[in-house]
């Protein structure tokens, strides 16, 4: 069976190292025959206002639409992000805020505190890049980023994360750093088609 894939990267700018191990990803996973939808944040057209859930909230726009048919489609997703401030940029954070909604996502229940995970049954991979070295990340200030994507937003709507991988610090990494990165994203890719 053919494995669907898709890939969101979530960075404002178009030419970017995110657009890059996205890139390699998606070359890895095409070479092993999966069938791929990319969004890229950069051309998404979208209003980034978000004043909260219930019945006033805008209706969702094309892009927004179209990334959520993309997710639902899916067997697997990866999001490549950068890692600016613990967390991801702004405009990234709007799209899940917007499109991750309840009754696509997940669905509380009339009582109490539970939910239903609405997209079980796919898996997903995170690549982060941060100026942060990770390892700086993970013992001074617990891995917010990889927690945040793992957790608070894959697993809350039912998606099982394989690998969360955060690559730094890209302002110190030379070429054939940045070189084993693309590698690894490509490799990535691989496994997961």
């Amino acid at each position: 069976m053919t494995k669907k894939i898709f890939i969101w990267v979530a960075h404002p700018k178009a030419a970017s190292l995110c657009a890059g191990l996205a890139d390699a990803y998606e070359a890895g996973a095409r070479g092993k025959g999966a069938d791929i939808r990319r969004m890229d944040l950069c051309a998404m057209q979208f209003d980034p206002t978000f004043e909260g859930y219930g019945p006033d909230a805008p209706a969702l726009e094309p892009d927004l639409l179209e990334w959520q048919d993309n997710l639902a489609w899916a067997d697997h997703v990866l999001i490549v992000h950068p890692y600016w401030w613990g967390a991801m940029p702004t405009r990234a954070k709007a799209v899940l805020d917007r499109a991750l909604t309840s009754g696509f996502a997940y669905k509380y229940h009339q009582r109490g505190m539970g939910w239903d995970k609405l997209l079980t049954g796919r898996t997903a991979d995170a690549l982060i890049t941060s100026d942060t070295p990770p390892l700086i990340d993970t013992l001074i200030y617990l891995k917010p980023a990889r927690r945040v994507i793992r957790n608070q937003v894959l697993g809350f709507c039912g998606i099982k994360a394989r690998k969360v991988v955060q690559f730094g610090s890209v302002k110190l990494a030379d070429a054939a750093k940045i070189d084993r990165w693309i590698g690894k994203a490509r490799a990535m890719g691989q496994a997961a088609a």
